[in-house]
């Protein structure tokens, strides 16, 4: 098995990898430099991180400046605050100017735990996606979290990114001609019965889920969507015309993430069934991660049946 490496960890990582080509980088920090990972960035270069303190409304708006003077700000806390309680900041400073600023929030989903509902923020992909001009990403794992880094350092303009806390495989290393590109999802899987459409670490449960359906005979497709916004509409139309059913899977509220942005297009372009796989509008519990994990059904045996439920409608429309 793979070693286990938390994307926040990679993010880090990547940070102080890529600070030497890229010398406008700066990043930003709500004093949780230990937490996001920013801390190995801000001992290699202090002239160049800033601790904020908690005051990310601040911390946003001093960021957009900075953008405004050519600096590539990236922004850090975790999710419920970085989309959360500066929302207003990011919408109105950042995203309407159009400036060069990433937001990385950290801690993203129901994985923090025992935090509990009030840190285990599910509504960051759909509040950030709703933002008019903002590329949003959620990669998987941390050979894809360093390849996002690099192409968010790449990119002009401003986005969105959330890590996790967890520690999870790295599998999109593996995978024979994988490249990564903002806005294109990746092919991980092939199949042909149904298609599950997958980010963040749901996408190695989404792995796991297409191994043991592979014993029922159902073959299952498996997309990496680590761009949620710019919608790779590519590949949703090409896997909804050849397996006729997809599966979303995400580690936040089915309202208004992946799900949505998946539905919302093939409604139009290619109706097909779409079966929704994520937090049922609810707030999330205090408990161990994996504990959380399986109440709220965010595990490989819960995408599993929502396969079964997206093949049985399937079979429903041919009869």
């Amino acid at each position: 098995m793979a070693e286990k490496i938390a994307t926040r960890a990679a993010y880090g990582k990547a940070l102080v990898e890529f600070a030497d080509q890229e010398p406008g980088l700066v990043v930003l920090d709500a004093d949780l430099s230990g937490s996001t990972m920013t801390k190995d960035f801000g001992a290699a270069h202090p002239d160049r991180f800033f601790d904020m303190g908690i005051a990310e409304a601040n911390m946003v708006g001093v960021a957009a400046g900075l953008a405004a003077c050519g600096k590539k700000p990236f922004v850090n806390s975790f999710a419920m605050f970085a989309a959360g309680r500066a929302w207003e900041q990011v919408r109105n400073s950042v995203a309407y100017p159009g400036l060069n600023v990433k937001v990385v929030g950290s801690h993203g989903g129901l994985s923090v735990g025992e935090d509990g509902a009030t840190h285990q923020c599910i509504e960051d992909l759909a509040i950030m996606r709703a933002i008019p001009g903002m590329t949003v990403l959620c990669p998987c794992d941390a050979y894809e979290m360093r390849l996002a880094v690099q192409a968010l350092l790449a990119y002009d303009g401003p986005a969105y990114m959330r890590l996790g806390r967890l520690a999870v495989e790295t599998v999109t290393d593996q995978v024979p001609g994988y490249r990564f590109q903002i806005g294109k999802g990746a092919l991980l899987r092939e199949g042909s019965d149904v298609t599950v459409v997958a980010v963040g670490m749901m996408v190695q449960m989404a792995l796991q889920a297409a191994e043991a359906l592979a014993q029922e005979g159902i073959s299952l497709r498996v997309i990496d969507m680590h761009t949620l916004k710019p919608l790779d509409t590519e590949i949703l139309l090409q896997a909804a015309r050849e397996t006729g059913c997809l599966v979303t899977s995400e580690e936040a509220n089915v309202l208004g993430g992946l799900g949505s942005a998946v539905a919302e297009y093939l409604a139009s372009a290619c109706p097909v069934p779409v079966v929704r796989h994520g937090v049922e509008d609810e707030f999330g519990r205090s408990g161990a991660a994996q504990k959380v994990l399986e109440a709220y059904r965010l595990t490989p045996e819960g995408i599993a049946e929502k396969v079964r439920q997206a093949l049985a409608l399937k079979a429903a429309l041919t009869i």
